[in-house]
Order: C-alpha cells, then structure tokens, then sequence
C-alpha cells in the first residue's frame, strides 16, 4: 500500500509555526503549561517518525530494517499518547496541580500498558511486521493503537462534561471542540487508510488550544510586550505554592496624573511614553521581572535579595524620574506613586497581596508628598479596617439598615426652613460610629455606592411621605448623587420608578452632585438632568469652588440651586477679595435665574458675610445640625410659625 503523507507534511510545517509563537506566550512554569508544551513534543514526534516511517516503508530497500522498525515503534507510541497529553491537558484546566498529578498517575495506566505492547511488538508481531518480502503488515492488535486514542478522547469529554459548572462556558466549548474533531479526523483516516491524517488532527487540536487558552495575547501586554496582570497573579500563586514562606517583594509603580498627557499630546504619544517607561524598568531590573499592571500602572517582582534589590530599584527609579521623557519634539515630566508589598509579611495568598499593593498605590496617589507607600502594619491594619467597613457596608445594603440624618436649609429671605439635605450615617457597627469621610470613598471605589444610594432616594422618599403626612411645609429634600451613579444603565428610569412607588411629588426631591461628576460624565450628566426635569425632579449643583469650578457648567443642565462650598464663605471672612469673589459669583448665578446656598456657615461671621453678599439660602451649624429623622421633623414643627 502507498501512503499519501502531504496533509502529514502540511501540519507539521503548521504545527512549528504554532510552537514558535506559542513559546513568546505564558512562561509560568505551571503544569498546565508544561503539558501544553507536552503535546507539541510528543505531536512532532508523532508527526515526524510517521513521515519518516511511511518513506521508509515505500523504499524499504534503502534504510536498514531495524531502523525503519524502531522508527515505526516510536510512531506506535507516540500517536496514541497524543490523546494521553490531551486529555491530561484538559484536566490541568479543571483540577488544581495536587488532583491532577494523582489524576495523571492513574490515568497513565493504560498509555503504559499500550507502551508496553508497542516494545514487546519485535518479539510479537501483535501490532505490525516489516520485511524485506512482503514489506510492512498490520498485526491483529493494530485497532488497540485507535481504541487507546478513543478512550483519552472520551475521557476528555467526560471529565469536562462532568465539570462544565466549575469552567467558563467559552472555556467548556473549546474543550469539548477539539477531542470531537481529532476523533472525526481519526475516524476519516480508517475510512481512507492511504491518507494519513493523525498528525493533522492533533494540529487542529493544537491550533484551537493555542488561540483560544494558550494565546500570547491572553498573558502578554500588547503595547508593551510584557506579560500583563493575569500572568503576574500566575506567577505570585507559583512563588508560594513553591517557595515555603521565601520572601518575595511586589512593587508597583503608577505615573501620576497619565490621563493629562493623553489629553494635551494625544493617545498615540502617550503610549510612546508608556513603552519608554518600560522599556527603562527592564533596564533597572530583571526584564522577566517587569509586568504590566494597568493602564498607567507597572509592577516588579522582585525574589532575590529583596531589600537590597529594592532600595536600588527605588533608587534608580527616582533618579530617573527627575528628568524628562522625549519622544521626537515632544517632551515630558512623570511623577510616580509606588506601593510595595511583601511576602508574607504583607499577605499570605496572592489575592491578599495584589489587595494590599492596590491599597499602598492608593494610598500613594492620594499623598503628592509621599511618593512611596509600604504595606506596613499601620498599612495593613488600615486595608483590615477598610476590609471591614467594606462588609458593614455590604451587611447595611442587605438589610437596608442605613441611618439617613437631615440638615435643614433657611430661606433667609422668609426666614423659613424649607429645605433639608439628606446625609448618610453609620452611627452604630461592629467598628463604632463610622463617619462620611472614611465611608463614602470607600463606598465610591468599590461600586456600593450604586444600591446605596438606590436605598437613600426610597428613604427620602418615605420621609417626605411622612412630612407631607404631618402637614409639614417644605420645599425639597436634597439627595448627593456620586459620579459612579452614572455608570448605571437607564438610571433615570431607576430613581422614577422608586419615586413612582412611593407616589409622592416628583419637585419634592432635588438632586445634587459636584462639578467634578459633570466632568468625569458630561454627556451622561446632562441626559440624565434633562429626563429629571422633564418630571419636575429639582437639580442642584453641588460644592462649587472646590477646584473643578467652571460657571459655564450651568448654561446646559437644568440647576435650581448652586451651592457654594464652606471653602469659599470661611476663605472670604479672612481675606476681603475672596468676599468680593463670593459676592460677584452670586450676583452672576442670581442673574442667571438660579439661587445660590452657602454651606458651612457656622458664626456670625459667616451670616453677616451671607447678608451682605445677598445669598438666598444657609445650611449649617449656626442654625441647623445634622438629625435624625424624628429630630428633623420636631424641628420643622417647632420652625413652622417663623417670620
């Protein structure tokens, strides 16, 4: 019989290529990938001594018997253990490593036996002979070289069947696609023995492994060419599992303010810079080292002589940072904020220490003074407290357990309290009272501030009820939205429907966010505003004067109401132009249709200031503290008769 072996020859020219790019890719030393690179050594090997032994068949007078038999030998065994790594390949997905090197060792007993078999076929004959007279001749056991692929096929399929709830679903198609096409391929080569067809069925294989599990685009960095957070948090989980308590450092190194740079000079400059930088950190370090962390963001492992290592590190990076970055004409200053963590002073999982030099990072960013943020005790004692506040918040979502406290606002023209701001309070959790300025940024970061502020609108809600049930009068209530609102879907159509379901008036409610909101989210903002008045629902611009401040923010949303920050009314109290400011600004926003409230006023200081600058409306202590509920509505009752 003659073999057509071109498919054999077209595969494994493919499979080469798929070997050269797939060896750029991860290079975690982690079972899976080693098994990865398994099946490409055994694959080729298949492929070759298959190409090889067919020719040597076809001219059999030209190689030595004993070579054409041992270079067949090696297909026999190669060929079906390509299912073998396959399959040991797919449970290297599923299993961790300590279940997969016992599910490999028992699984591995029928690859020895069949192995075996292969050896002893000299003696035997069992699965083919080769002569000189009648060239080569299939033994009686040849179809256990298929039944042994088979089986590694269908155990592939079942072990992922089995376990399809605990992968992703794109993860499950891929592992179940390829071992139903190698079979196919196998079963075609049957049907049409003179093709041979093995070898391109384990490339295809191969080739959907590669792009869709095993791809250099999954692990690497595009922009960069470094490996890229996910392979970072791979290699953290290796240097534990493997290095019994080895210290090792996590650094990394965010540039401030990178956002600007894309602004004044255009992305494609800013990620010329971004490749700059790193390109420098592979020089101060290791380049094997050096991860992308994010979009700004870089991080350095470092192993080995970690405190030393690291203070040349911090060196050398500072240094260079006192100098400008030039691409062509243009021409740069970067600043950093650098957070450093260690094992396992810092954390003892890898989810706990990218936690921790998340949190150092931020804590850097948030001090320009400090550049440099350990994830000491205090530190780590700050992320434990952080940790905590997260849950009390979480708890206080489940149960809607959140305390709303009202500050009233006086009219001072009618001397009347028309008005109250609505503000969120933990008087009471597992740490003691909790106040607005540690809770709500911490709201903000993670996302809680979403349903928070969901819950807030229904107690609002509620509590004007109850005003207007207590013949109350009152104009609005106001509500602080935060800037992460706006990333919700139909948000509008959210707070109509809990203002809906309570059936109160829509111009009871005023809703107030801060300049630096509009900023981050102009179009959504202003979409938003418009939706709201079209119902009646009150806006108000909230903390104008605390750096974002632009009057030309007015003219496109709908503002009732401009609330000047306390910043503002104390700064005018001591500097005399500061109050001509202030008063200048009223008169302009009055001049406009709007009203402007002072927040922050507590002396009569402060409400001489407010009388003279001819502002409409005052919140703060000098009239007013922050209450609960019941205190609220006592002090409406007790203020209804004013002038």
């Amino acid at each position: 019989m003659s073999w057509n072996i071109v498919p054999e020859c077209i595969s494994i020219i493919i499979l080469i290529i798929i070997w050269v790019y797939s060896r750029k890719g991860s290079t975690l030393p982690t079972l899976k990938n080693q098994l990865f690179q398994s099946c490409f050594f055994v694959t080729f090997c298949a492929m070759a001594t298959n190409i090889f032994s067919t020719i040597m068949i076809e001219y059999l007078t030209l190689f030595p018997i004993w070579l054409t038999e041992f270079t067949t030998i090696i297909y026999f065994i190669c060929t079906p253990l390509m299912g073998m790594f396959y399959f040991f390949y797919s449970a290297s997905v599923i299993y961790n490593d300590n279940f997969l090197k016992k599910l490999i060792l028992y699984t591995s007993i029928p690859a020895i036996a069949y192995v075996l078999l292969v050896i002893c076929n000299p003696i035997t004959n069992s699965l083919f002979d080769i002569t000189q007279t009648y060239g080569y001749v299939r033994g009686s056991l040849i179809p256990v070289t298929y039944i042994i692929f088979y089986i590694y096929c269908l155990a592939s399929l079942f072990i992922v069947i089995i376990n399809r709830k605990k992968v992703d679903y794109q993860i499950y198609k891929i592992l179940t696609t390829f071992p139903l096409i190698a079979g196919i391929v196998i079963i075609i080569q049957q049907i049409y023995p003179s093709i041979i067809l093995s070898g391109t069925a384990a490339t295809m294989a191969l080739l959907i492994i590669y792009l869709h599990l095993q791809n250099r685009q999954i692990t690497m960095d595009a922009l960069t060419n470094l490996p890229n957070r996910s392979e970072l948090f791979g290699m953290i989980e290796i240097l534990i599992q493997n290095n019994n308590q080895t210290p090792f450092v996590l650094m990394v190194i965010s540039l401030r303010e990178f956002r600007k740079i894309n602004e004044l000079h255009g992305q494609v400059k800013g990620n010329q810079f971004l490749k700059l930088v790193s390109e420098f950190l592979c020089t101060i370090t290791d380049s094997h080292n050096v991860y992308r962390f994010g979009g700004d963001e870089f991080a350095i492992l470092i192993q080995e002589n970690t405190q030393q290592t690291t203070e040349n590190i911090l060196i050398q990076l500072q240094e260079r940072m006192c100098h400008s970055w030039y691409i062509q004409d243009c021409r740069i200053h970067l600043s950093t904020a650098i957070g450093i963590a260690s094992y396992p002073s810092s954390a003892e999982s890898a989810e706990k220490l990218m936690i921790a030099v998340e949190f150092a990072v931020m804590q850097a960013k948030r001090n320009p003074q400090k550049d440099i943020y350990y994830c000491d005790l205090e530190v780590m004692n700050a992320l434990k407290r952080r940790e905590k506040i997260i849950q009390i918040l979480k708890d206080k979502i489940a149960d809607q357990s959140f305390e709303l406290y009202y500050q009233p606002i006086i009219d001072m023209k009618t001397e009347k309290f028309l008005f109250a701001e609505s503000l969120l309070r933990i008087p009471d959790s597992p740490l003691g009272p909790l106040y607005p300025n540690e809770f709500i940024p911490i709201a903000e970061e993670t996302g809680l501030i979403v349903e928070i502020t969901y819950q807030i609108i229904d107690k609002v809600c509620q509590f004007i009820h109850r005003l207007i049930e207590e013949n109350i009068e009152f104009t609005s209530i106001h509500i602080n939205f935060s800037a992460s609102q706006f990333n919700e879907d139909a948000l509008d159509q959210k707070v109509i429907n809990i203002i809906d379901k309570n059936k109160i008036p829509f111009s009871k409610i005023k809703i107030e966010f801060t300049e630096s909101t509009i900023a981050k989210n102009v179009d959504l903002v202003t979409d938003f505003t418009n939706a709201m008045a079209k119902k009646g629902i009150r806006m108000g611009l909230d903390d104008f004067g605390t750096g974002y401040s632009n009057i030309s923010t007015v003219f496109n949303i709908p503002f009732g109401t401009i609330k000047l920050d306390k910043s503002l009314i104390w700064s005018a109290i001591e500097h005399p132009r500061s109050a001509i400011i202030v008063k200048n600004i009223t008169r302009a926003f009055q001049d406009l249709g709007l009203s402007v409230v002072a927040e922050g006023v507590e002396t009569p200081e402060h409400i001489q200031l407010i009388k003279d600058c001819h502002i409409d409306y005052v919140q703060g202590f000098y009239y007013a503290r922050p209450m609960p509920q019941e205190e609220t509505i006592d002090f409406f009752k007790k203020h209804r008769y004013a002038k």
